[in-house]
């Protein structure tokens, strides 16, 4: 038999590519891709882990370990901006502001109602009539603080009033004389005795104490009127008048008329 004979540079090429493929077969694989020496890179490196030299794997990103507690709705928001009349009126206490957080899903930031005072229970409605009256009559009850104006089959309409203050309080039959759409007030003279500093005349308007409408009652100085203080409804506090809210007063005005007969209890 012949035998063929190679070359002796490829004899040396093929011998050292297969010591090199059974070298890197034997390697035990590194549990660390970083740990393993410098191999000197390109096509032995390859090679020899398949691998270029010039690749590296970034190591991971260091989390801090506190990361998980950081909550999306800690994240700050945008100072949310007030109405100027709202602002106002919660002045420069801090722990009045609204906070600059989110709170989740939650609605915005909105400041409580500002309360005039008023008590509910006197609020205008319909209920039984106080006693057998005929219909049109106005019942003033003092103690309890409501005006009822009387309707037919044993109804009534009842409001919310303010009456005379202790040494002011007054009970008797009157009727109503005169009416006023938004009336000039003119103290007394026995108002301006006790009152020295009060205006002897003030044109009619919102910030005029007798309100929206007054009622006069007889040849007294006594009247049904409204006022531009609700939050004094159901207290007595008037110098002997009956004081009603302008929306109110302004109602029961629509509904009776001169010579309309008003009991007061």
């Amino acid at each position: 038999m012949t035998s063929t004979r190679l070359p002796n540079r490829l004899l040396t090429s093929a011998m050292a590519t297969s010591l090199m493929l059974g070298f890197a077969m034997v390697q035990p694989a590194s549990a660390d891709p970083h740990a393993r020496g410098n191999l000197g890179g390109g096509f032995i490196e390859f090679l020899m882990t398949g691998q270029s030299g010039s690749v590296r794997h970034a190591p991971p990103p260091h989390i801090p370990a506190h990361a998980h507690a950081i909550s999306p709705r800690m994240v700050p928001d945008a100072p949310r901006q007030l109405p100027v009349e709202i602002v106002s009126r919660l002045g420069d206490d801090p722990a009045l502001q609204p906070s600059p957080y989110r709170q989740g899903a939650a609605a915005p930031y909105a400041p409580a109602p500002l309360s005039s005072g008023f008590d509910p229970k006197f609020e205008k409605q319909e209920v039984a009539s106080p006693g057998r009256h005929a219909p049109g009559t106005v019942i003033i009850d003092t103690p309890n603080r409501f005006l009822y104006l009387v309707q037919a089959n044993g109804r009534a309409l009842r409001y919310g009033i303010g009456v005379g203050r202790p040494g002011f309080e007054w009970a008797g039959v009157k009727s109503i004389t005169m009416k006023r759409e938004w009336p000039d007030w003119r103290p007394p003279a026995e108002m301006l005795k006790r009152r020295p500093d009060l205006p002897r005349h003030m044109v009619g308007g919102p910030d005029n104490p007798l309100g929206a409408r007054a009622l006069y009652l007889g040849s007294s100085l006594y009247r049904i009127h409204g006022t531009n203080e609700p939050e004094s409804i159901g207290r007595a506090v008037s110098s002997g008048c009956i004081r009603m809210r302008n929306e109110d007063v302004t109602d029961l005005y629509t509904r009776v008329g001169v010579g309309t007969k008003v009991v007061v209890m």
